[in-house]
């Protein structure tokens, strides 16, 4: 099912492209992220033998769907830095201070989208600005489109799952210690994860 009103493949011929489905058209609109049914989640690697997952607890976004034209679809996404979560206090603090995030000097990160396109079946790309520390580079993010639902509250919801990779020092993220067997304490690539739950504007 697509979001993005991709165009039906299947058939190769050169006949006039067959009109959106009615059902796709539908989710055509304006959408707030519900942070109490979404995840922002993040993954690196500490002392090079295991991963340390973590997320933001603080978030808003909204999305605009288009069932017919991809480029017309949009996303925004502001995190509260301070909200970062670990499971380790001391972690938490530590990620929270001038070696990482600053989050005194800067509160927030920001991603706005630039472009969307379908890749075909449930598969989506958005591509976008992703701001941390006041340095704005592109990000990519790679999507698949869970469905659309009514809830028990009469909300129009959609759900996506996502992910991405980037490198933290591109960002100006440098900080790291050395190992005495090799190697350093905080991987430079860190892994994302989304799991985004929209509720369709009244």
């Amino acid at each position: 099912m697509s979001i993005f009103g991709r165009k039906d493949t299947a058939d190769t011929t050169t006949a006039a492209p067959a009109a959106v489905n009615p059902a796709l058209a539908a989710l055509t609109g304006d959408y707030t992220i519900d942070p109490a049914h979404s995840t922002l989640g993040f993954v690196a690697r500490h002392a090079m033998v295991t991963n340390v997952k973590g997320k933001f607890l603080d978030f808003s976004g909204s999305l605009h769907l288009d069932g017919g034209t991809p480029s017309a679809s949009t996303a925004s996404l502001d995190v509260t830095m301070a909200s970062i979560d670990t499971g380790s206090a001391d972690r938490d603090g530590h990620l929270k201070s001038s070696d990482f995030f600053k989050t005194d000097e800067f509160p927030t990160m920001t991603f706005r989208s630039t472009s969307a396109e379908a890749l075909g079946g449930d598969d989506y790309r958005i591509t976008g600005d992703l701001e941390i520390l006041g340095v704005t580079r592109p990000l990519t993010i790679d999507l698949e489109f869970n469905g659309a639902a009514t809830d028990p509250f009469g909300n129009e919801r959609v759900g996506f799952e996502g992910k991405s990779e980037i490198l933290r020092s591109e960002w100006g993220l440098t900080w790291n210690a050395a190992l005495e067997t090799g190697g350093v304490l905080v991987s430079d690539k860190i892994k994302l994860n989304f799991d985004i739950s929209a509720i369709r504007n009244a």
